[in-house]
């Protein structure tokens, strides 16, 4: 199978690739793979649909510039903290900046009960943003691994799986609409969940 066709790559062969600049298709495969991963992590982190994008955009220039130097090596620490710690300054930096439109606001333009900007923001350094990437981190490696079994397996079936677990479709009306016994549901069901399962073990285990 083609790598740069599947989600969430072996970590060491999508980042050796990466050090060619030019290799704008590894470049997108490492963008769908974490931008929202990023997103999301920099959106519960406080910050705003504008600043949480631009945090995405700066943590990935900061991926580029690693890369010419970089040289990974999973005894001095993981995937999964380096692209964190990368995130974390990139969303450190949206605050300041926040902080310094602040400081030039107008004195007044805050109501008196109003707590500054600043103090309402979790810590970006804190475990809170830990918590957070962590959780968002398997909400994506989940959402990678259906979009990988998804390929693999018959349209169908997926389209059964689909309507029943993930649009929460009650098992005849499934039947129905797509006119398969109620047991065929069920079966595929068991079948995808347990392609899925197998996905998200691979995916936890090459991407820690």
């Amino acid at each position: 199978m083609n790598e740069t066709n599947e989600l969430l790559p072996t970590r060491h062969s999508l980042l050796s690739r990466l050090k060619d600049c030019d290799d704008g298709e590894s470049w997108r495969v490492f963008f769908d793979t974490y931008w929202t991963l990023i997103y999301n992590t920099a959106i519960k982190a406080g910050l705003n649909d504008a600043e949480a994008q631009d945090a995405v955009q700066e943590t990935l220039i900061s991926v580029m510039k690693s890369m010419p130097n970089f040289q990974y090596d999973a005894k001095r620490g993981s995937f999964k903290a380096w692209l964190l710690n990368l995130t974390r300054w990139r969303i450190a930096d949206q605050f300041r900046k926040r902080q310094r439109g602040v400081e030039h606001q107008p004195l007044g333009h805050n109501s008196p009960d109003e707590t500054a900007t600043i103090e309402r923001v979790p810590d970006a350094a804190g475990p809170e943003l830990d918590a957070v990437w962590d959780e968002e981190w398997e909400r994506n490696l989940v959402g990678a691994a259906i979009e990988r079994v998804k390929k693999k397996v018959d349209p169908k079936q997926y389209q059964l799986f689909d309507l029943y677990v993930l649009k929460k479709w009650t098992v005849l009306k499934v039947a129905q609409t797509l006119r398969v016994n109620p047991g065929r549901v069920y079966l595929s069901k068991h079948r995808i969940n347990q392609l899925i399962k197998k996905e998200i073990d691979h995916l936890r285990a090459t991407m820690a």
